[in-house]
């Protein structure tokens, strides 16, 4: 019987339990809303993965985990751009830039990541193709999966808590009006502190989102921590977009005098470090 169905009836890490038991080789095709994610196994070990929408290529990868710099990607992309991915790391390791353990566990870490976004993913369409392999010149790994479930029966129940708690991504932030409510008596993270600079009644949670680059769960888990300190209020949005200032972020405000509240209280925090 072939393994198809919606996630809505069928979560994710009960898809990899079932993969693991039956040690089943093949791919695992999951049609998102937004995306469709490739997950490849070999005898019930995950060895590849593929975000549509990604730039899945070892270069990219090696540039996003800092093994090469942004200069030596821009290179690989210009001279190397019919070099496989096979190719480019041999390439590399033969060169001395990188060890075969440091493409390895990068490659690991990618695929990894691709896995932990869709543990948040509560609908879409899947189908296990047995015939879909990797391209043979992409570089597989193998990760066992038994952590791996582990970690996304946690995260799950972590993304029903943070999803009930903020059920939208549509809706605004403000600061709490509350006596002595003074940023430079807590100590906030550099995520936080990236979702505070862009903390206003104009811009949705979505929008602070893509702004910083944060996916679905990462902004939720900031926010909530927001929440509980205190520091934020959830409110409905003004419907303005969000504010974008070319090679720097921007400070939206309704106002002036918020606006160099919001500036005084991040130099004074940064000068604090």
């Amino acid at each position: 019987m072939p393994l198809k169905g919606n996630l809505r009836d069928f979560a994710f890490t009960q898809l990899l339990n079932l993969v693991n038991l039956a040690r089943k080789t093949g791919s695992l095709i999951i049609d998102g809303s937004d995306d469709q994610a490739q997950i490849t196994f070999k005898e019930g070990k995950l060895v590849y993965a593929r975000m549509g929408k990604q730039d899945g290529s070892l270069a990219s990868v090696l540039q996003r985990h800092k093994k090469i710099s942004a200069a030596q990607y821009r290179t690989i992309k210009e001279r190397g751009s019919q070099m496989s991915d096979k190719e480019l790391g041999l390439l590399l390791i033969n060169a001395g830039y990188l060890k075969q353990e440091d493409i390895i566990l990068s490659l690991q870490q990618y695929f990894l990541g691709i896995v932990r976004q869709l543990f948040t993913w509560s609908e879409g369409i899947f189908h296990f193709d047995l015939g879909l392999m990797p391209p043979e010149d992409k570089i597989t790994v193998r990760v066992s999966l038994e952590n791996l479930i582990i970690e996304g029966v946690r995260q799950s129940k972590e993304w029903e808590q943070l999803t009930d708690e903020i059920p939208s991504l549509d809706m605004a932030l403000k600061f709490a009006d509350r006596p002595g409510n003074n940023l430079r008596n807590v100590n906030l993270s550099v995520e936080e502190w990236r979702v505070v600079s862009y903390i206003n009644p104009k811009n949705t949670i979505r929008q602070i989102s893509r702004a910083t680059k944060m996916n679905d769960l990462e902004i939720r888990r900031v926010i909530y921590g927001l929440l509980q300190a205190g520091l934020v209020e959830i409110i409905r949005p003004e419907g303005v977009a969000l504010a974008a200032v070319a090679g720097r972020q921007a400070f939206p405000s309704q106002n002036r005098d918020e606006q160099r509240s919001l500036v005084n209280r991040l130099i004074n925090r940064i000068r604090s470090l």
